[in-house]
């Protein structure tokens, strides 16, 4: 997020030896968009990124009007990969890193949950599906309480 925020030119391309000025965009990045904002932004990317092919229009909407430049976002991305191997990250950015939200309608309207069908000539097959926004480990509710 905060390469994309920065002043780095779009099509820059890293060349050895550009670590100070990589880090240089990532602070002034960071101090143009302020932690708060610049962490919901990456978790909300990380959504996007999770629901990849079953994003519903109003997120796709959504992610487009929070980053309309796709070539830049990707450029950005790629760069604080490449940065990963650069910079020391601690456990706590890590944790943090892992943080999703999800912008707009999902089709498994907030549950974790969806039903997808298997078979279109049989409707009722169908099974629930872990939203990989919502859900993105796949977890089972688990019930209040065990009777025997």
């Amino acid at each position: 997020m905060a390469l994309y925020a920065s002043d780095k030119p779009t099509k820059y391309a890293y060349k050895r030896g550009d670590e100070a000025q990589v880090e240089a965009w990532i602070v002034q990045g960071a101090l143009r968009m302020g932690l708060e904002d610049l962490y919901r932004s990456a978790e909300f990317l990380r959504g996007f990124r999770l629901l990849s092919r079953v994003a519903t229009g109003e997120q796709r909407k959504a992610h487009r009007a929070r980053f309309p430049q796709a070539a830049r976002l990707n450029r950005a991305e790629s760069l604080a990969s490449l940065s990963l191997l650069m910079i020391e990250v601690s456990d706590t950015a890590v944790q943090r890193n892992s943080r999703v939200q999800v912008e707009g309608a999902c089709l498994c309207g907030g549950t974790g949950w969806s039903a997808f069908c298997f078979d279109p000539d049989e409707p009722t097959a169908s099974a629930l599906v872990a939203c990989p926004g919502h859900n993105p480990k796949g977890f089972m509710p688990t019930p209040g309480r065990v009777y025997a």
